[in-house]
């Protein structure tokens, strides 16, 4: 199949180009997909995309007109695709719902003792050989309670890791009323209204975007730590804004933004116009962002390229890519042993 692949990052190509083992004539490229650069897919049979390509109308019918068949996204989350458009003409999408999600838990995790310990200032101190210890006292994760909105695969990875602390774990899940693993689900409301830690896990639906908002920020305890590793769009951020500065929440974690896409994976260092909400939020002590990097394990890369490699053998095969039959074949991928080798691969910049 020959395939080009948008906005790759010189950290996927290795993980690519190993998942791949020369069954596929694929292109890599920096360059995101846009109306602009949607010339590349001619003469193409797929593209892959990510997270902040425009996957729009417009593009998606340049990309049917120059005979493209299918679209894979190299990411779980499918809300920048126009899949009414992909349906019309006639372009079959398949992404990664499931990768690593001990990677996002993991991260999850260092973002709560991050906070909870106060390490950013404590590391700024140090460097400055300030050893004071004033400002820096935290407090125990034993004995708090910690409620998981969204208990997917991701949420009962951080439900492990954190009854490993010996918390008490809380669940909500918008699709289920079943609990998992000695978890209990709960209402949303109790989950509000009870959990020291609240830590978003669910996808963005209509259902669940800004679902954390001035009316469910009012239900929480006083001083509440809110976690989003899941998407940025979860979270009003005005509202968030103002329960800092109030104090409503104590200590907020961030791996998503909800105006991330213009932001996150590239360099801004030199933009003139910084985006204000972001930098309010950064202005607070108590707040910790990271640039989206809660999947960014050599384990998860791995098994991300593995993932998107296997759907294109499903389509080779003439075979679906996004039904139940194809999540298995999917779960099958395993990392090659083969060496690295850019057969099949051309990298342009």
């Amino acid at each position: 199949m020959k395939v080009v692949a948008y906005s790759i990052k010189p950290f996927e190509k290795e993980f690519l180009i190993r998942a791949n083992r020369k069954k596929h004539d694929i292109t890599l490229i920096s360059n995101p997909l846009s109306a602009e650069t949607a010339s590349f897919a001619a003469g193409k049979d797929a593209v892959l995309v990510f997270a902040n390509d425009d996957v729009s109308a417009p593009v998606i019918n340049k990309l049917a007109d120059l005979g493209i068949k299918y679209i894979a996204t190299r990411f779980a989350g499918t809300d920048h695709i126009d899949k009414s458009a992909t349906e019309n003409m006639g372009i079959k999408l398949a992404n990664i719902p499931v990768y690593s999600p001990e990677a996002i838990a993991e991260h999850t995790a260092l973002l709560v003792l991050a906070l909870s310990r106060n390490l950013i200032r404590a590391n700024e101190q140090v460097h400055n050989l300030d050893f004071r210890l004033d400002e820096l006292i935290g407090f125990n994760l034993h004995g708090k309670k910690v409620g998981i909105i969204g208990m997917g695969s991701a949420g009962l990875a951080v439900a492990a890791i954190f009854k490993g602390f010996g918390c008490n774990v809380l669940g909500y899940d918008i699709d289920s009323k079943i609990g998992h693993d000695h978890v209990p689900l709960v209402e949303l409301g109790q989950l509000l209204a009870e959990s020291d830690i609240i830590s978003l896990h669910a996808p963005l639906i209509n259902e669940t975007k800004g679902m954390i908002n001035k009316s469910t920020i009012a239900q929480m305890k006083d001083g509440v730590m809110i976690i989003n590793t899941s998407s940025g769009g979860l979270i009003k951020t005005t509202d968030v804004l103002t329960a800092l500065d109030s104090g409503k929440i104590g200590y907020l974690g961030l791996d998503v933004y909800e105006s991330e896409r213009e932001l996150f994976f590239d360099d801004h260092t030199n933009d003139k116009q910084k985006d204000a909400l972001l930098k309010r939020l950064m202005d607070h002590p108590n707040v910790l962002i990271t640039p989206r990097q809660g999947f960014l394990t050599k384990e998860s890369l791995q098994e991300i390229a593995n993932l998107t490699i296997s759907n294109l053998d499903l389509w080779q095969q003439e075979e679906p890519a996004d039904d139940d039959r194809a999540s298995k074949k999917r779960g099958k991928a395993k990392a090659s042993d083969s060496p690295v080798t850019s057969d099949h691969m051309n990298l342009l910049p």
